[in-house]
């Protein structure tokens, strides 16, 4: 299993790790933030397919043609933990190495987002103390790798889900798979 869920994972990871740098100086690029988060989401998407092409090629070679759904599960996470810790210190490396004013960059794109939609003085000192308290969480590392993985995890989360479900398959004879280490 570990073979499989490394080989998997470690390509999820490269997988959104490529994608982040690629899209990334797309988005920032004159502050254009309009899709951003489709884009993001779409290449986790696309990375946490691995997920499914993991779990299935742990069915086919470690279970013999055969995995429950929690060993499905188990796999799926695996490989979506071993993936967003590789998003994560990308992320990091990224954030505190290239672009350390990320936050200062969302914050303003957020609160001129709000003024463009037309909100009162009072929602906008609103908005601005909320992305004054972003910013300060944001500058913790340890909120920072916790907010970071929590991007991506979900996703992971949903995919690993759906594939233990389309996945699983009980071995000839119909007795429950019996767990391979």
């Amino acid at each position: 299993m570990t073979k499989t869920v490394l080989k998997f994972g470690l390509l999820s990871g490269l997988v959104i790790a490529a994608t982040m740098a690629i899209t990334l100086p797309m988005c920032l690029k004159g502050d254009s933030w309009v899709g951003s988060e489709i884009i993001g989401y779409s290449s986790m998407l696309l990375a946490f397919l691995l997920v499914f092409f993991g779990i299935r090629s742990y069915r086919e070679h470690d279970g013999g043609g055969a995995i429950s759904f929690g060993r499905a599960v188990g796999v799926g996470l695996l490989i979506t933990v071993i993936s967003c810790g590789i998003y994560v210190v990308s992320w990091e490396i990224v954030y505190f190495n290239f672009i350390p004013d990320f936050a200062d960059r969302y914050s303003a794109h957020v609160i001129e987002k709000a003024r463009k939609e037309g909100a009162s003085d009072a929602a906008l000192l609103k908005k601005q103390q909320e992305m004054a308290d972003f910013k300060r969480l944001y500058a913790n590392p340890a909120i920072n790798i916790g907010m970071t993985f929590m991007e991506a995890f979900p996703v992971g989360l949903i995919v690993t889900l759906i594939s233990a479900a389309i996945l699983r398959k009980k071995p000839e004879g119909g007795t429950p798979a019996v767990a391979v280490a």
